[in-house]
């Protein structure tokens, strides 16, 4: 079967030649200050979350992706207001000297520590030119209004401070520098309110950073993970600025990029939640499910534990779900991951539930949250009934991605997640 999409390929004006990646000025927190800064992504919380979060903290990075937390609650979050509010408050943050600026282009090593998990990979500001010929591969389509929303932020800021989290394919000598950089005391030091710890290390040596630019330069791609929406935002910023005169190979035709080596990426499976079971009984639903699945009733919901497994609560009772072997799906790998057997043969003929990332009746939630959050509002009646998926794996992304396919909406929760505010790219 062959891919049902394929991702439009921005035309940035001319044929890449520019290097796959670059070292840059990055803006980050003076010594001592990022856990006065650092804040959750912009998107995974919301407005009254972030007001909550920023609460006696004037120098939090959630003053300038949640612009309006600074306004009276029910504040339009697109308003031009609230973008000129968060640009003020990156002006002060720089004039007080709690972001700096380095002097010179660098690259920078990031690790994220969680538990036992602990990943390293290299901030570095990718060619958006490379980004169009396909050496920076995607599997996601991305929604005009959160592209517009990331657009105004960027042009409002001039400086991009969400970055993409990137993986890159083996490459020792990558490898090699970071742990070595990541042997002394970090530039910047701080714990997120996950209990993640995020550690930089400033790498200016030139003999290193053309080290790491040639390493990179010399692979075939490498793939983002997370943040298809800030990337294709900084394509359509580069594409307007050089329309308008802007000189080519700028710091506007490169995005921020964060590459961790694809080995140590870590995915958690993408629940689900469902408003409703379409006028069934959870007994006649299990019938319908029946028809495709075999079911077996289980103790608890739980992960599931291997591909093709799903777990289902409803009706208060857990189950176990297996598409029957008869009907397990071939052809290209978006059509063999389990969010696509899930909406194919269960929510769309069974529920009428289109697994499109739109569709009211279903909502999403990331494997960090889990079974308990499921299953309690199940059982407080919110929600009719929850799925438990298993994640999707990093190849699965790579061969959608290679293939130039896309991958279905809410099929990857990426763990742990970057922070904003420790690393910014500006836009001379």
């Amino acid at each position: 079967m062959e891919l049902k999409h394929r991702i439009h390929r921005p035309d940035l004006h001319r044929r890449a030649t520019t290097p796959l990646l670059r070292p840059f000025r990055g803006l980050r927190p003076a010594p001592d200050r990022a856990a006065d800064v650092i804040a959750p992504p912009y998107d995974v919380i919301t407005s009254d979350e972030a007001r909550a979060l920023s609460a006696g903290k004037p120098w939090s990075f959630l003053h300038i992706s949640r612009g309006e937390i600074d306004f009276p609650p029910g504040t339009d979050p697109y308003s031009q207001h609230v973008y000129a509010a968060g640009a003020a408050s990156l002006a002060r943050m720089v004039k007080e000297g709690v972001l700096v600026r380095d002097a010179t282009p660098c690259y920078y090593a990031y690790r994220m520590t969680q538990g036992e998990h602990s990943q390293t990979g290299i901030v570095g500001v990718g060619s958006l030119a490379q980004y169009g010929a396909n050496r920076i591969r995607r599997h996601e389509l991305t929604t005009p209004e959160k592209e517009d929303d990331r657009v105004r932020q960027i042009d409002s800021l001039n400086a991009q401070t969400g970055p993409v989290m990137s993986a890159y394919p083996d490459a020792p000598v990558v490898d090699a520098i970071l742990a070595a950089a990541a042997g002394d005391a970090p530039d910047a030091d701080a714990t997120d309110t996950d209990d993640v710890r995020h550690s930089l290390w400033v790498l200016r040596d030139p003999r290193t950073v053309e080290r790491l630019s040639h390493a990179f330069n010399a692979m075939r791609c490498f793939y983002i993970a997370d943040g298809h929406h800030r990337s294709a935002a900084a394509a359509r910023v580069a594409l307007a600025r050089r329309r308008r005169g802007s000189a080519p190979n700028g710091s506007h035709d490169y995005f921020l990029n964060v590459i961790f080596p694809v080995r140590d990426m870590r995915i958690l499976g993408y629940n689900r939640l469902l408003a409703d079971l379409g006028g069934l009984t959870p007994e006649t639903f299990i019938e319908r499910v029946r028809e495709r699945f075999t079911v077996e009733t289980t103790r608890e919901l739980s992960r599931p534990s291997a591909p093709g497994d799903f777990g289902l609560f409803t009706g208060g009772v857990p189950y176990r779900l297996r598409l029957r072997p008869e009907l397990n799906p071939r052809g290209d790998a978006p059509n063999r991951l389990d969010v696509r057997i899930l909406s194919d043969f269960l929510l769309e003929p069974v529920l009428r539930i289109k697994d499109d990332g739109r569709d009211k009746r279903i909502a999403y939630v990331g494997g960090s949250r889990g079974m308990d959050q499921l299953v309690h509002r199940v059982c407080s009646g919110e929600m009719a009934a929850a799925v438990a998926l298993y994640p999707t794996q990093m190849s699965d992304v790579m061969a959608v991605a290679d293939a130039g396919g896309i991958m279905p909406p809410k099929s990857t929760w990426f763990a742990p997640k970057l922070v904003d505010g420790l690393i910014s790219h500006v836009l001379d």
